[in-house]
């Protein structure tokens, strides 16, 4: 009787661990089953017919690329000036203020100190003496052609005289690159003051100085900018670079505008910065003075039409920032399979769109028409977890 009890013990264990077995083998393979079933739709006959969905495949066809870009407003080295002067002085007079438009030769400020009356004080002490030493050397020139002096004191007058020249001739520059008048000067007037001028026309970006400051040669009293001449300064990574050409067309846009300019591509450059990219120097179509220099833009560099692997607008689908196409799996004639294929989306023109596909990715016909349908269904059933 125990030996009976034993027996079925024995077998009521055996059952339950097969039972739990056997329930355990259909959750893994639905799992599994789902696992395999995501990214996939499936459509019966009837929806078929009622999405109407048509397939087509990548043709080969000629769509034209651009490069998209960030740069900014510059102006050329030539039309940017920083102002200083070549001798210290105290400001005794401006009245330039920041976006101020200046002229050419105009006065924008006025400079005293005493150097500049020691300098024109030396510059006629010396003129007078080289007058009188040009009047000593022709004269010792006279009497050494007949024999009178000796050869050493026509040397003596002659370094004299040179001596004088030079210091003469080098006080005229100094003076010369002060202003100072030196007709006036000539003839007696010395003048306590200079003048700085405006080298360039332009406006007033910059005032570091005020009234009574003393400024030295290395200080910059004030920048001025001419905006007629203003360039795109663009941004380009180096992958991009083998695209572009002199001449391409370029649109692009002003962090403060909605409407697209113009430009061409003037410079490419000929070196690669830290980051990977190099400067592109292009000129604007349409010159406009009230854009302001160091203006941040977006732009697009037209490099032209290539043949490439492209599809129907419709073809491609976004969801979630990416792109994907959806791909004919074979199947049953009773119902319809479709892989959802992330892709990458190029340039698009004339209603088809430049596409890259997976290097694994499988070969099928591609839903043309009612691929908005096939990821509606999917977002809708759930099946595309993940996405």
């Amino acid at each position: 009787m125990q030996l009976f009890k034993k027996h079925i013990a024995f077998t009521v264990i055996i059952f339950f661990l097969v039972s739990c077995g056997s329930k355990q083998t259909p959750a893994t393979t639905d799992a599994h089953d789902h696992e395999e079933e995501a990214g996939v739709v499936e459509l019966t006959a009837a929806q078929f017919k009622t999405a109407g969905i048509t397939y087509g495949k990548p043709e080969n066809r000629q769509i034209s690329g651009a490069v998209k870009v960030n740069g900014l407003l510059d102006v050329p080295p030539q039309q940017q000036v920083s102002i200083s002067v070549p001798m210290g002085g105290f400001i005794k007079q401006t009245s330039l203020l920041q976006g101020m438009p200046v002229k050419q030769g105009q006065v924008i400020a006025v400079l005293e100190n005493l150097d500049y009356i020691q300098l024109q004080q030396d510059y006629l002490e010396v003129s007078s003496q080289l007058e009188y030493a040009t009047k000593e050397h022709d004269r010792q020139q006279e009497l050494a052609k007949e024999n009178v002096n000796a050869l050493k004191t026509l040397q003596q007058a002659k370094a004299s005289w040179q001596t004088l020249l030079a210091k003469e001739n080098g006080l005229r520059q100094k003076l010369s690159v002060l202003n100072i008048n030196l007709t006036a000067l000539q003839k007696g007037n010395i003048q306590r003051t200079v003048n700085v001028y405006a080298p360039i026309s332009g406006y007033v970006t910059q005032v570091n100085v005020n009234l009574g400051q003393f400024v030295t040669p290395a200080d910059i009293l004030f920048r001025i900018v001419n905006t007629e001449h203003l360039h795109a300064e663009l941004t380009v990574f180096e992958k991009d670079v083998p695209r572009l050409k002199i001449g391409q067309l370029v649109r692009f846009t002003l962090a403060n505008e909605t409407t697209p300019r113009t430009a061409t591509v003037h410079l490419i450059g000929r070196e690669i910065s830290p980051e990977r990219t190099v400067r592109v120097h292009c000129h604007l179509e349409e010159e406009d003075t009230q854009l302001l220099p160091g203006t941040y833009l977006q732009a697009m560099i037209e490099t032209g039409a290539a043949a490439v692997k492209a599809l129907p607008d419709a073809a491609v689908v976004n969801f979630e920032n990416k792109a994907y196409v959806f791909v004919k799996k074979p199947g049953a004639d009773s119902t319809f399979h479709f892989n959802m294929l992330e892709i990458k989306k190029g340039n698009s023109e004339l209603g088809y769109t430049e596409v890259t596909f997976p290097a694994d990715a499988p070969e099928g016909d591609v839903v043309v028409t009612g691929a908005y349908d096939l990821l509606a269904k999917l977002k809708n059933s759930g099946e595309h977890e993940g996405h």
